[in-house]
């Protein structure tokens, strides 16, 4: 039903891209990609795989709202991880596996750039009380820069 009201959001533009700032209060790391979204997703979960973290699933957005007869600009979610680094989060606080696996939305905006999009390390840490889990989250956040950083450029 979320993914549904999004869907229905973003074709309305009720939800954009605009508010940059607001997304980064928000606890959102957002990049522009000189890649198309596609691209970007690919070589993210590309990347990720070769680093060993697991890939649990690929959702098309576009393809979703299509079903649905409804319009979408590419809009692609990679949800991954590393139980190995997730999981000493979650036994601090089990809420953290709201957050986790880790994703990251890559998407077009109305004018026409990429955007990739994902959860602040540092976010999680203050939603979740896991300031004990500073190190780890400390190497997630790297991670996920140079990672998301190889996939934008």
């Amino acid at each position: 039903m979320h993914r549904l009201f999004l869907t229905i959001a973003f074709s309305l533009g009720l939800i954009t891209s605009a508010p940059l700032s607001a997304a980064a209060e928000n606890g959102l790391v957002v990049k522009e990609s000189t890649r198309s979204v596609s691209e970007t997703i690919s070589l993210l979960e590309e990347t990720l795989k070769s680093k060993g973290i697991t890939i649990f699933a690929r959702v098309d957005h576009t393809a979703g709202a299509a079903k649905v007869d409804l319009d979408l600009r590419p809009t692609e979610l990679l949800i991954f991880g590393n139980p190995k680094l997730g999981t000493p989060l979650m036994q601090t606080n089990q809420t953290a596996g709201i957050d986790l696996p880790l994703k990251a939305l890559a998407y077009e905006d109305s004018d026409g750039k990429v955007l990739l999009v994902y959860n602040d390390p540092a976010y999680l840490s203050t939603r979740h009380g896991l300031s004990e889990k500073t190190k780890v989250l400390e190497k997630i956040s790297g991670a996920l820069n140079n990672f998301t950083d190889i996939a934008t450029k």
